[in-house]
């Protein structure tokens, strides 16, 4: 269970005073976790970007070959503050990330440290803005999507899960988690029968999942419909994406307070970390590998979708 973890991380999270230190303190008795946060500012303000690596035992951090996973935790800020007091529910996918890191980082000192090594990426903003959107209000982000690709996505990601609300929409009506199909350098390809199997093993419900469009794989700023960010990360990256929507019946705003569900964060952190210890050893696959070559022999590739123009 992940519960501990989630409400931990909630409170701490859940405070005007909430910063990138704030998660490296919270890390700071876990000796064999890195744990680094960079400060970083935009036209609307500023944010702390924060990375936790968890050592896996036969991890490429000391040379060995086992897979690395990445854990995104997508939003655009914690808070809208002064404007809406508390936690927003934009922030439920940076609480689940974090969540996910403190569980694996608490695994190592009980002796079940991963063959592989996870990244958790996500950064800490109380006070974002909000910016229009259909059919509600988004939370927006002090620094743009490139910017945010930058710190939170690296070259050592092997595969990436991107953590994020998807609440303010009437495609998902579901309360809990859902997941995307796979996504690859401007492919949707199938959904992962792997992550089907953890999740319905995870929450214990039927796999739920939701569909993507064309245009959620595209960089933001370019002028067309996004469900939201959840597929950002996809387009700075060679590795598979799958999106982790944390979701609702009702049609929530993202700067909305007072709508986050510590059982659903809890339940998508508690799949999130299930995968890592899946993937870091060899038995979860994202996508069909020989399958995804054969599309690009057949219909070349898609890259160009992951460039704004």
């Amino acid at each position: 269970m992940s519960l501990a973890q989630t409400l931990r991380v909630f409170e701490l999270l859940d405070s005007a005073y909430a910063s990138g230190q704030t998660v490296v303190d919270l890390l700071a008795s876990y000796s064999n976790v890195m744990v680094t946060t960079t400060r970083f500012s935009g036209t609307k303000g500023g944010t702390d970007f924060v990375r936790i690596v968890i050592p896996g035992a036969a991890g490429k951090l000391i040379g060995g070959d086992a897979p690395t996973l990445g854990i995104v935790g997508r939003l655009g800020g914690l808070g809208a503050r002064p404007s809406r007091i508390g936690l927003v529910s934009d922030g439920d996918g940076a609480v689940a990330a974090l969540a996910a890191g403190l569980k694996l980082a608490h695994m190592q000192t009980q002796g079940d440290g991963l063959p592989g090594d996870v990244v958790v990426a996500t950064h800490i903003c109380p006070d974002a803005p909000t910016r229009p959107h259909e059919p509600v209000d988004f939370m927006d982000s002090p620094v743009d999507t490139e910017d945010m690709n930058a710190q939170e996505v690296s070259a050592d990601m092997d595969a990436v899960l991107s953590i994020d609300t998807t609440k303010g929409n009437r495609i998902i009506n579901h309360k809990g988690f859902a997941i995307s199909p796979t996504v690859k350098e401007g492919y949707i390809l199938r959904v992962s029968e792997d992550l089907l199997r953890i999740m319905e093993m995870t929450s214990g419900r039927a796999a739920v999942t939701f569909p993507v469009t064309m245009q959620d794989i595209t960089p933001y700023g370019n002028g067309v419909y996004h469900l939201n960010s959840i597929l950002q990360p996809s387009i700075a990256t060679s590795a598979p994406v799958v999106g982790v929507a944390i979701t609702a019946e009702s049609v929530v705003p993202g700067c909305g307070t007072g709508a986050s569900h510590e059982i659903d964060i809890a339940a998508t952190a508690q799949f999130a970390v299930e995968v890592a210890k899946e993937f870091t050893r060899g038995s979860c696959q994202f996508y069909d590998s020989d399958e995804y070559q054969k599309l690009l022999s057949l219909y070349g590739s898609l890259a160009h979708f992951q460039r704004r123009q």
